[in-house]
């Protein structure tokens, strides 16, 4: 099964994810993480109608980027040091990975020197796994109202992931947690659009729970 297929066949599940939770399939995006990728196969993904793309080496990416059709959509989805900072906003469209005070502060500057404004995601820790980055979830409103006050950022929403587990059931509850803190920001005022939730094991279970973003890599580029 090529590329082409791989693209039919994760678009179609996640159609059926979404009919099975009453939304709109075309409300969901995908973004095809490729890490793992090179140039050509990038641009064979895009002749499928692919335009968000996520990565999460920087040098890597740095590389790819020009060989690439330009009208790609750049997400940055790994963690992400403060002195990379600058050529990742040179790169990437969106930060799913905001994650530290003092990173915002960077990213502000770098922001208002180049006259424009940056657009992240908070990472959440969701299931407070030690070693993994993201904020503990009852930091995550405070962390957005302080950052939100930063000139040149814009926060647009959340970003997790679950602990892996071959059985993406064991996904559920993090991910409703994560949709249920989504809510409560939302009501509180926050201006939440995006919920990235989702990889190539469990992007059905995150459907179902309310992302609107699938971060979705070895089902695409696995060897042919």
């Amino acid at each position: 099964m090529g590329i082409p297929e791989r693209i039919q066949e994760v678009r179609a599940r996640v159609a059926r994810a979404a009919l099975r939770a009453g939304r709109d399939p075309e409300d969901i995006r995908l973004v095809a993480v490729s890490k793992t990728a090179g140039p050509a196969e990038i641009r064979r993904a895009y002749a499928q109608g692919l335009r968000h793309f996520g990565e999460n080496r920087l040098q890597d990416a740095m590389e790819k980027i020009p060989l690439c059709p330009p009208d790609i959509t750049w997400h940055f989805i790994g963690h992400l040091q403060a002195n990379k900072a600058k050529r990742v906003l040179e790169g990437f469209s969106l930060i799913h990975s905001l994650d530290r005070y003092r990173l915002a502060e960077r990213l502000s500057r770098l922001a208002v020197e180049a006259g424009r404004e940056v657009a992240v995601l908070a990472q959440v820790n969701i299931a407070a796994e030690a070693g993994k980055h993201g904020l503990p979830p009852e930091e995550t409103r405070g962390f957005i109202r302080d950052v939100s006050a930063l000139p040149g950022l814009r926060v647009m929403g959340l970003m997790a992931m679950a602990p892996y587990s071959p059985d993406p059931e064991d996904s559920r509850p993090h991910f409703r947690a994560m949709r249920a803190l989504f809510d409560t920001l939302t009501a509180s005022g926050a201006q939440m659009e995006y919920l990235s939730l989702g990889m190539s094991g469990d992007f059905e279970v995150a459907v179902e729970e309310g992302s609107n973003i699938l971060r979705i890599g070895s089902l695409i580029f696995s060897p042919e």
